[in-house]
């Protein structure tokens, strides 16, 4: 007698191959509702807002991410190992004043030799943090932690708590143009395409996805776990070490607080991007994306005349719902 029973095989069989599971979907919209809210908002400013969209208005955009996309680069290297970075907002204050400081009108030191110093003193304290991290093995949220009131310090010592200014020319045509481009965002350019460079087409990118994916496998290959990541941490300073030097120029003064915050908009940048906060997923493309979505959000807010201090909320929101849509992709299926 025939069964009326279907095996296993032939319900398998009968079932539309590919699809993707109520549970993969549900990630897929909590992965792109953020975004798909900041479109609608861009929407919105475009059509209320006739300057928003204007060529002048999106280079000024670019000019305010520069600083942030060099912070947020800086910041998916190290998110990529499983590590955070929460120093790199004191750093830009610390390397602005050092810089100022040798690149005023009476200084010794050219300009080259004050932003050499500016980027070497975020440098120092990035690779303090990776010495801490990989060596001394402090958690990074504490190492970096640290060393954010060790720079913050360092800066108000440096300036005596006082704006440095009195800049030479040549300092200050940091923030100027070459062929008509941005020194700024020139440097953002050049910076992130090295960064995808070194992320998808070196033995060195490679590890640090290995490092932040899976340390014992990657130990097990031969990766030297302390190397990358005392080297994620350098990087992370250098990178915040420019951006202190440019902002200095910007401002036309060295001052202790000009980074202050920056270090929510990095990790928010790189998280919203799609770096995982687990390690070793994401790319530099993806924040690129994040730090151009945290610009425009900053400037569209501005535009409509929204309180600084909503404004703050707002980013709270944002790197919140970032981290909890992080949470959930890399949650398992129990």
């Amino acid at each position: 007698m025939a069964s009326n029973s279907v095996t296993p095989a032939v319900a398998n069989a009968t079932e539309p191959k590919g699809m993707p599971s109520p549970r993969q979907l549900g990630r897929f919209a909590l992965r792109y509702a953020l975004v798909i809210i900041l479109a609608l908002f861009l929407v919105t400013l475009a059509v209320s807002n006739r300057s928003f969209l204007t060529f002048s208005n999106m280079n000024v955009i670019l000019i305010q991410v520069a600083a942030n996309a060099l912070l947020a680069t800086g910041a998916t290297f190290v998110i990529l190992t499983g590590g955070i970075d929460l120093s790199v907002g004191s750093i830009v204050g610390l390397s602005g004043v050092v810089g100022a400081l040798f690149a005023q009108d009476d200084g010794v030191l050219t300009c080259t030799e004050a932003v050499i110093l500016g980027i070497a003193a975020g440098t120092a304290i990035g690779a303090f943090n990776g010495a801490l991290v990989a060596f001394a093995r402090v958690p990074p949220f504490v190492a970096t932690l640290g060393n954010m009131t060790v720079a913050s310090g360092l800066a108000f010592v440096a300036s005596d708590g006082q704006p440095i200014s009195g800049l030479s020319d040549q300092f200050l045509a940091l923030s100027g143009k070459v062929f008509g481009l941005s020194i700024p965002v020139a440097v953002m350019i050049v910076v992130v395409v090295l960064a995808w460079i070194i992320l998808a087409r070196t033995k060195f990118g490679m590890h640090i996805y290995a490092v932040g994916g899976n340390p014992q496998a990657a130990r097990v290959a031969g990766v030297n776990l302390r190397t990358n990541r005392f080297a994620v941490y350098t990087i992370s300073g250098f990178l915040a070490g420019i951006a202190g030097v440019i902002l200095a120029a910007r401002a036309t003064a060295g001052i202790a607080t000009n980074g202050t915050g920056y270090e929510l908009n990095a990790i928010a940048a790189a998280v919203i991007g799609g770096i995982s906060l687990a390690g070793g997923r994401g790319s530099i493309i993806g924040t690129v994306f994040g730090f151009l979505i945290i610009g425009v959000l900053d400037n569209g807010l501005n535009i409509i005349n929204v309180s600084p201090f909503y404004q703050l909320i707002v980013k709270g929101l944002i790197i919140i719902g970032a981290v909890f849509v992080d949470s959930v992709m890399n949650r398992g299926d129990d």
